[in-house]
């Protein structure tokens, strides 16, 4: 369902992301990791046809990301949650739902079911400005999947939500994953790509290092400890991988060649 072939990303003289090839097939969770600058923001803004690639080519349920086709069969999870402060939670899924031409009558129902979800009912009719970064984050979580993608593409998915938030979060994914939605997760979390994960990606200065199930990882490094093990050795990157600060949206994102599966 998502398919990069030999893409390369330059911004000026830096090179973000350099000639990957990756693949997320149907009904997976797959758990797109590495250090910051790695490129891997800049990966997934070429998935959602928000930016383009140089070279090679990014498709999505078989069409070129940047068309029309692709984004209506895509749901986005930014990093950082964007709202329209003087409206309300309610009020920006129906404007989603709008955008995407949902019928009437399947989007009140739609919006309802995401509501409940979300556990939103006790803020949703507050305007956003008011909103926490947890209750932002859930608004648009809500947003991304109010039109029933069949990807879905979340980056950092955690930031800011409290454990009960992270709990349902983890639990979509799941759910979404076995229902037969492809699922693309970039986080600096391991533990989380640890428990979750059907497979794992791990990019270094822009290119695939190797992906696979956390046993195939482990074989192909030749190393049998955890994953924060594995990530450190094939990255060289001696910093916490769960805690290290976010790239900057207005830099480019630096990230790495693919491994047997």
């Amino acid at each position: 369902m998502i398919e990069l072939r030999n893409v390369t990303k330059r911004f000026g003289s830096k090179c973000a992301v350099d000639r990957l090839d990756l693949e997320v097939y149907p009904g997976e969770l797959f758990a797109f990791l590495g250090p910051n600058g790695a490129g891997k923001t800049t990966t997934i803004k070429m998935i959602c046809g928000l930016l383009a690639p140089n070279s090679g080519s990014v498709r999505v349920g078989g069409f070129e990301a940047a068309t029309q086709q692709a984004r209506q069969l895509l749901g986005y999870v930014p990093d950082q949650p964007y709202l329209y402060d003087k409206l309300t939670g309610r009020e920006f899924l129906k404007f989603v739902v709008e955008m995407y031409g949902l019928e009437r009558r399947r989007a009140v129902q739609r919006i309802h079911e995401l509501i409940d979800t979300f556990e939103m009912g006790d803020y949703v009719d507050e305007l956003c400005e008011n909103y926490s970064q947890g209750m932002k984050q859930r608004v648009v979580f809500a947003a991304a999947l109010v039109h029933d993608p069949t990807i879905l593409v979340v980056d950092e998915p955690l930031v800011g939500l409290d454990p009960r938030s992270a709990r349902i979060v983890k639990d979509l994914f799941v759910s979404q994953a076995r229902s037969g939605c492809t699922v693309l997760m970039s986080t600096h979390l391991l533990a989380i790509a640890e428990e979750l994960a059907d497979r794992i990606g791990i990019v270094d200065r822009g290119r695939m290092l190797a992906t696979g199930t956390l046993d195939q990882l482990r074989r192909q490094v030749q190393h049998h400890g955890p994953l924060e093990d594995l990530f450190l050795k094939l990255t060289g990157d001696q910093r916490p991988a769960a805690t290290g600060s976010l790239p900057s949206e207005s830099e480019p994102e630096l990230d790495s060649p693919r491994l047997s599966r």
